[in-house]
């Protein structure tokens, strides 16, 4: 086996964490802060349907989860950050529109506009998260070349 083989093995594995770290941390960040709300009892019980303002809450956090989510992909890929962080992306933004498209007309499950917005803003959130650790990288690599 190739030297360069075995250097892309290890490689990979760190792309599929930083993929995985992103898509994980946005996760179960938003299902931590829905149980904290739900057990709060700012939202209602589980399996009953939320105000359009909770959807409007929830639509927030989301957003600024996913931001975190796309800002550690780039911070834990071994090289080309924005390509792990448009896959990130990409694989958000189907899994939010095979959601929409699921829950489309469920009014027991919320509103349209909710799935459908976290539909369309998947990728410029995931986007910025990465760009928003570009700087620190772009530093950093930049302090070691000199």
């Amino acid at each position: 086996m190739s030297a360069a083989r075995n250097a892309a093995g290890p490689r990979r594995g760190r792309s599929v964490g930083a993929l995985a770290a992103g898509f994980f941390a946005t996760a179960l960040l938003s299902l931590g802060t829905d149980v904290i709300l739900h057990a709060a009892q700012i939202y209602p019980p589980w399996g009953m349907r939320m105000s359009d303002s909770l959807f409007v809450l929830a639509t927030a956090y989301r957003a600024l989860y996913t931001v975190f989510g796309g800002y550690l992909t780039a911070r834990l890929a071994p090289r080309e950050p924005m390509k792990h962080v448009w896959i990130l992306a990409g694989v958000g933004t189907l899994l939010a529109t095979v959601a929409a498209v699921a829950t489309w007309n469920r009014a027991d499950l919320g509103p349209n506009w909710y799935p459908l917005t976290l539909a369309v803003t998947a990728l410029p959130t995931v986007w910025l998260g990465g760009r928003l650790s570009l700087p620190r990288l772009e530093f950093a690599q930049n302090s070691v070349a000199d």
